[in-house]
């Protein structure tokens, strides 16, 4: 198995990337988390890769951390959850932020992914309880920024933009004053 790719970022297009390992490109579907915090093209990049040998195609899937890799891996072990499914739970959410949806039970959260009906949400719940927790267990901080993130969605900022500004707020603000932080860095 390929476990790990480090390279030149030919190009990138959602939701893969071309990465040149020693003159050999290798094409790597991405999940939106990761495809937002590559560099830019001709940059050297490290993945965490899975491969995933069907009966028409390998695939290679490529991660930034470990811990998206391991809870990529715990969610195409779920019944029903396909690679694909899984690339867009993870697009949807960090692996802090599922983890924490799954130790507090939260379908709604889950069901606002892209894919994600009720039925599928409660399976996952079923299914990962306690099994992320070692990969990437859920903190107050992930939780609360979490919240945060929420908010802003809520207030129609968009994914990328309301994702940016709550990565770039300090992990121990509360709910409140990292709201009010976040909508002054917006308003600005």
């Amino acid at each position: 198995m390929i476990g790990r790719l480090t390279g030149l970022l030919i190009e990138k297009q959602p939701p893969g990337l071309c990465l040149d390992v020693n003159g050999v490109g290798y094409d790597i579907d991405v999940p939106m988390s990761t495809f937002y915090d590559l560099p830019e093209a001709g940059a050297k990049v490290t993945l965490y890769t899975h491969l995933a040998i069907r009966d028409d195609a390998h695939v290679l899937y490529g991660f930034l951390r470990q811990d998206e890799r391991a809870t990529f891996r715990a969610l195409i072990k779920v019944t029903g959850i396909g690679a694909r499914t899984a690339l867009a739970v993870l697009s949807g959410m960090s692996s802090a932020d599922l983890s924490a949806a799954i130790a507090q039970q939260d379908t709604a959260l889950l069901t606002r992914i892209p894919g994600i009906g009720k039925k599928t949400a409660e399976r996952l719940l079923l299914e990962l309880r306690g099994k992320l927790d070692a990969i990437a267990p859920a903190t107050p901080a992930a939780t609360g920024q979490n919240d945060v993130l929420n908010a802003l969605l809520a207030l129609g900022y968009s994914d990328r933009e309301a994702r940016a500004t709550v990565k770039s707020l300090p992990a121990d603000l509360g709910v409140s004053e990292g709201i009010r932080a976040a909508l002054k860095i917006l308003s600005s």
